[in-house]
């Protein structure tokens, strides 16, 4: 595991890579180094061929709070450029999480505001505990949820979407359950357990067979209808050539 002064804590055991945001007394507020080092963090978990899955959650009570104060403030003093810049490296992180070949599990207790919810929406697969909460409280300040606009609007309806990131109200996890924000619903006492178990899962499934259907979900977005069924036709083919298949064919034969 990482030292505990790092922004970011990493463990890989039993085929999850566990990685903790690490800044509770700040309710792990996004800042350069953090941003920086869960990029770094994934991409370690990406080139591990024994992880199956990667979960991010937060340490302390909070998951994420967004952007914390000394970055707001840089923001209002920046440069057109810095402000590019800065604005690419979370671009970057949103990009990555959908681009490792692993699942991304958001573990989510306590609060997901702002850019912490940006990140919870942009894993592939959002576990909340029922005291949580999400909020894209952004407007309230004069600031835009811009990017993570493009995620939301791939995970709600688009009038739940217009709601969300114009009013900036936080919801509970049982609404964000509601409208397709999360996934499903933890009870805060058996939280780790419960999180742990739906891990595992995915150390029972064919990593190859996983890892190329995450590719296909996501790379057919901006397909046609055609383009999308002829990527499937070879994401088809390849999953058939591969060692896995094969001998997970020979396995059900032989039960037969």
């Amino acid at each position: 595991m990482a030292a505990a002064d790092q922004t970011v804590l990493y463990e890989a055991s039993k085929g999850v890579a566990r990685i903790t945001l690490n800044r509770p007394e700040k309710r792990n507020a996004l800042n350069d180094e953090l941003i920086a080092s869960l990029k770094d963090t994934l991409r370690r978990a990406h080139d591990d061929d024994d992880v199956r899955a990667i979960v991010i959650s937060g340490a302390g009570s909070d998951f994420c709070s967004g952007a914390d104060l000394a970055a707001l403030q840089r923001i209002a003093n920046a440069s057109v450029e810095e402000n590019l810049d800065d604005a690419r490296s979370l671009m970057e992180l949103f990009v990555l999480i959908r681009s490792v070949r692993q699942p991304v599990v958001a573990a989510v207790k306590g609060r997901a505001l702002a850019g912490g919810c940006g990140l919870a929406s942009a894993c592939d697969i959002v576990l909340a505990a029922r005291s949580s909460r999400f909020g894209y409280p952004e407007v309230k300040i004069g600031f835009v949820p811009a990017m993570v606009t493009a995620i939301l609007r791939r995970n709600v309806s688009e009038k739940r979407a217009f709601e969300l990131v114009t009013l900036g109200n936080e919801i509970s996890a049982e609404e964000a359950v509601a409208i397709g924000l999360v996934n499903r619903l933890v009870d805060d006492e058996a939280f780790d357990d419960e999180v742990d178990a739906f891990l595992q899962q995915f150390t029972k499934t064919s990593s190859s067979a996983v890892s190329l259907t995450k590719r296909l979900l996501y790379q057919t977005d901006a397909m046609s209808f055609e383009d999308a069924l002829q990527f499937g036709v070879d994401a088809n083919v390849i999953a058939r050539m591969s060692e896995e298949c094969q001998q997970g064919i020979a396995r059900f034969l032989m039960k037969e």
